[in-house]
């Protein structure tokens, strides 16, 4: 039986790099943004964002997110009685909820929509009437590495005043409408991850990218312990920093993430091909998705339980991302509050994520899409008609 793994990561062989992590072991700087580190924070910049904006790496993205979230949000007296909230799709992965309650705000989760599967225009508005100024934080989601609409979000900082963070956790190597690496000159934070899981997968790391020098040159100090000049804390601090060795990783990966990104979406199309229409597929914006695996909602008729364990016993691994959704979640649920969620709950209740990794084949996808076509229409007739 053929093994087919919902995930298999893919970073560059640590054999192939004995010379560079040789260098950092000579040069004695392992960490507090070093000369590797600087070099791909630049090659990085030049490479993906067309040497617009800044980049600053950070140890990983739920941290990364957490400084861009003290860093943005709406300033307010410290005796401010009012609460604090940073609005954000329930349909997103728990580190941005994490992150926002870590930074001292509450999650306010929006619906999404029903196509993208990002948040919906219309729940934020909604929030954003109901709880106006005490919304410090609007924390959209790039879901699955889809593109987004950040003129939207740019509008609605100039509406609200709120602060604006982009969880872009899966978005390096997606290509938006004008052929940019997405983020491109957008003057607000935008946080991306470099999980080994991920298209840009270096084990552990993060990247913060933002058009303004200015924001990313505090939130650098606020990543070393909230460190000026002189040596000592001048602003809310943590320690952020990504290591030499996992930059020597990133620089490697960097040479790479073009072709890896163009093979994931030549898997994707494959799968969009393939697929009977009883399935529903994400829409997509940009010119490119950066693809972790392939994510599409069963007929509604259909038991995702029972077609998981149908395609485990066939040796092929699936997800279910993200389901439960955050406001689903026992702790989410007692610390968070959140708009009518009616399309949140069907999209969470029949997503599937199907395996796509860099190194599948298109006969793998359709070994895969054989064995779902046929878990799904053994359902009974009737059960279909339903």
């Amino acid at each position: 039986m053929q093994e087919i793994p919902f995930v298999l990561a893919k970073t560059p062989a640590a054999s192939s790099l004995v010379d560079k992590f040789q260098e950092v072991e000579f040069s004695g700087i392992y960490s507090n943004y070093g000369p590797k580190n600087t070099q791909f924070e630049a090659a990085l910049q030049s490479r993906l964002f067309g040497s617009q904006g800044c980049c600053l790496t950070v140890c990983n993205a739920t941290i990364g997110l957490m400084t861009a979230m003290k860093q943005a949000a709406r300033k307010r007296p410290r005796t401010s009685p009012s609460p604090r909230y940073a609005l954000m799709p329930a349909f997103t992965f728990a580190a941005a909820a994490h992150a926002a309650l870590w930074a001292g705000f509450t999650p306010l989760f929006c619906d999404i929509d029903a196509d993208s599967w990002g948040a919906c225009p219309q729940s934020e508005r909604r929030l954003i009437a109901k709880y106006g100024s005490d919304i410090d934080l609007i924390v959209p989601y790039a879901t699955f590495g889809n593109n987004i609409d950040l003129d939207h979000y740019e509008r609605l900082h100039r509406e609200t005043g709120a602060g604006i963070v982009v969880d872009a956790a899966a978005s390096l190597g997606a290509i938006d409408e004008r052929g940019r690496g997405f983020g491109t000159g957008f003057r607000h934070p935008v946080v991306y991850s470099m999980h080994a899981t991920k298209t840009f997968g270096v084990g552990e790391g993060g990247v913060i990218y933002c058009a303004d020098p200015d924001t990313i040159a505090t939130l650098r100090i606020m990543g070393n312990f909230g460190f000026g000049e002189p040596r000592c804390a001048t602003m809310p601090g943590l320690n952020s920093k990504m290591t030499e060795m996992t930059a020597v990783v990133a620089l490697e990966c960097l040479k790479t993430i073009n072709d890896v990104s163009d093979k994931r979406e030549t898997l994707a199309d494959a799968y969009r091909r393939s697929l009977i229409s009883e399935f529903k597929l994400q829409s997509r914006t940009g010119r490119r998705t950066a693809y972790q695996f392939m994510p599409l909602l069963l007929p509604k008729w259909v038991s995702r339980d029972a077609v998981r364990a149908s395609l485990s016993a066939q040796g092929i691994g699936t997800g279910a991302y993200f389901s439960p959704h955050l406001m689903q979640q026992p702790y989410f649920m007692a610390q968070c509050e959140a708009d009518d969620l009616t399309v949140t709950d069907d999209v969470a209740a029949r997503v599937l994520s199907l395996p796509l990794w860099t190194d599948m084949t298109t006969s793998i996808v359709e070994h895969v899409v054989t064995a779902l076509h046929q878990c799904v229409l053994s359902n009974p007739a009737d059960q279909r008609a339903a």
